[in-house]
């Protein structure tokens, strides 16, 4: 039943995700949007692993974590279980639910790893070849003559633009730019995307899983958006978006997050700035985050509920 209930909540999260990719409600309310996703990517792993887990632990009868526990002691006492424990078919699904529980969580732990160290590299790089300016306080300048703005997220947090920039946007522009980049550090959004990120190493076959990462990312830009105009005018934020599009912005490095993407996201979140929507009905934000609520305890209290 258990076993069931988690299958049947997986192909829920697919049905969802892949719905969900196309929906432009999630626009409106960003955040509201960016969580719904992290509760459908993280029922999704534990419902899948979960699914064959439960099937393949059936036969002690205590669940998934009361199972694994018990196969534990039970192969070290031996080998001895209840009947059926080393059957193939359960053998097999509890090879592949191991399995896949760790290929998911080595993949989030190397994608963490790799974007640490890429991070630590490019903070010595800045030490040596960006300088402060008097005119940008707080904010890393590289003497290059491209357009270029871009956060190092972290601990020790850097904001960082190039000369060109300087000479390509008006104050108020700039300004703008500068409120993006740190609200991407303040709220963490590197912490967001990881995750996807990580989810897309696993499963790169998967297109819903492109979808997902691409959705999550333009949803993470509109919430940096939303944070800016909170402190200047939308209108110079959208002008700055178009100039670097024109401009031919550098692409920003591995680890951090730029201002900008792909020309068409740009030019998504250059008309919502320019002619914003109405925000959600309360009812359907409270619907979502509901929503997000359910997906998030339902799993993990499946996992300790017995067969």
């Amino acid at each position: 039943m258990t076993a069931a209930a988690l299958g049947l909540l997986a192909l829920a999260c697919v049905a969802g995700a892949w719905r969900f990719t196309t929906a432009r409600w999630a626009y409106r309310a960003p955040r509201t949007a960016i969580l719904l996703w992290q509760a459908l990517g993280v029922t999704w792993g534990l419902a899948s692993t979960g699914a064959l887990l439960s099937y393949a632990l059936q036969p002690y009868d205590r669940g998934i974590v009361g199972g694994l526990a018990a196969f534990a002691y039970s192969a070290a006492s031996g080998g001895y279980g209840p009947p059926g424990a080393y059957d193939m078919p359960h053998v097999l699904a509890l090879i592949a639910g191991l399995s896949l529980l760790a290929v998911l969580v080595g993949v989030l732990v190397t994608a963490g790893f790799q974007t640490l160290r890429a991070r630590r590299r490019h903070r010595e790089m800045l030490a040596l070849i960006a300088r402060d300016d008097p005119g940008v306080p707080g904010v890393r300048v590289l003497d290059h003559p491209g357009a270029a703005a871009y956060c190092v997220p972290g601990l020790r947090s850097q904001v960082v633009i190039s000369a060109g920039t300087l000479k390509l946007l008006s104050p108020d522009e700039l300004a703008a730019l500068l409120a993006h980049e740190t609200a991407h550090v303040r709220e963490r959004h590197d912490l967001v995307l990881l995750p996807f990120a990580a989810l897309r190493r696993a499963l790169p076959w998967s297109q819903i899983v492109r979808d997902a990462q691409d959705a999550v990312g333009l949803l993470i830009e509109m919430a940096a958006d939303d944070r800016a105009r909170r402190f200047c005018s939308p209108r110079r934020l959208a002008t700055a978006l178009l100039r670097f599009g024109t401009a031919g912005a550098i692409p920003t490095p591995t680890g951090t997050m730029g201002a900008t993407g792909p020309a068409a996201t740009v030019m998504l979140r250059v008309e919502r700035l320019v002619t914003p929507r109405p925000a959600l009905p309360r009812a359907v934000t409270a619907a979502a985050l509901s929503l997000s609520a359910a997906l998030i305890t339902s799993t993990p209290l499946l996992w300790l509920l017995p067969h």
